[in-house]
């Protein structure tokens, strides 16, 4: 985690209740509008443009410095797209998830064709260094066509049912009224930044893991949003790993 100091300076409001701001937006997400009156029902009195702001100015630097999934031979990766309407006029939201939900990257753009797909890939493989095991698209001949082109040895399963891993990350952005293809752009970055840290572990893990994983999140993103000193062992994680040994 970079060691950068973010600095709230002149801002009313104590980090806490901007980072928890920020968090409430992007993590689940909410609007701006249900931000405000979250905050209002805990007695803090801000308004949905503040909360907008905070996100601008924080979210960026918080998403920078959450810990990335390292790339993996291994990995499959799904893509998928989907159309978002901004002032009347088509876009399409390319994103690519691995195995475990995890997004591994997302671009806005204003086609839906060979050379949209051919630009998601190349991105892809710049970030990640590597090429997956498999990929996994719905029937859009687009995807063929540019993998055939920038990585033709890599295997390419195409179904509909089989992308369904892609196609449910896209669920909370269709929510959202954009105003322009930038700051789609600027929200799915901080979006799947924030909800990389709390992806779920796999399905087979059971409910104490899964409480763990989320404590740990939470410890993170404190410590990333507050600078409060990083902690692998808080209280309630530690209530939770006695109670694994009981069950032992």
């Amino acid at each position: 985690m970079s060691e950068r100091t973010i600095s709230y300076k002149n801002h009313r409001f104590p980090p806490q209740i901007i980072a928890r701001a920020v968090w409430l937006h992007f993590r689940f997400p909410l609007s701006l509008r249900l931000v405000e009156e979250m905050l209002l029902e805990r007695g803090v009195v801000v308004s949905y443009e503040t909360i907008r702001r905070w996100g601008r100015k924080f979210g960026p630097t918080y998403a920078k410095q959450l810990r990335r999934k390292k790339p993996s031979r291994a990995d499959i990766w799904h893509l998928g797209e989907v159309v978002i309407c901004i002032a009347e006029r088509k876009h399409w939201l390319w994103r690519a998830v691995d195995q475990a939900g995890y997004v591994l990257d997302e671009i806005v753009q204003t086609r839906r064709d060979i050379k949209a797909a051919k630009r998601l890939l190349i991105r892809l493989l710049r970030k990640q260094g590597l090429m997956p095991k498999r990929i996994v698209t719905d029937k859009l001949r687009s995807y063929g066509a540019a993998k055939r082109e920038v990585m033709p040895d890599v295997e390419h399963r195409s179904h509909k049912g089989l992308n369904n891993r892609a196609e449910n990350s896209h669920l909370p952005l269709r929510m959202q009224g954009f105003r322009s293809a930038g700051g789609v752009q600027r929200f799915v970055s901080i979006f799947s930044a924030v909800r990389n840290l709390f992806v779920a572990p796999p399905q087979k893990c059971s409910a104490l893991a899964t409480h763990i994983h989320r404590i740990r999140a939470m410890a993170q993103w404190k410590a990333v949003t507050a600078h409060v000193p990083d902690f692998a062992d808080p209280q309630p994680l530690r209530s939770l790993m006695k109670q694994r040994d009981i069950a032992r």
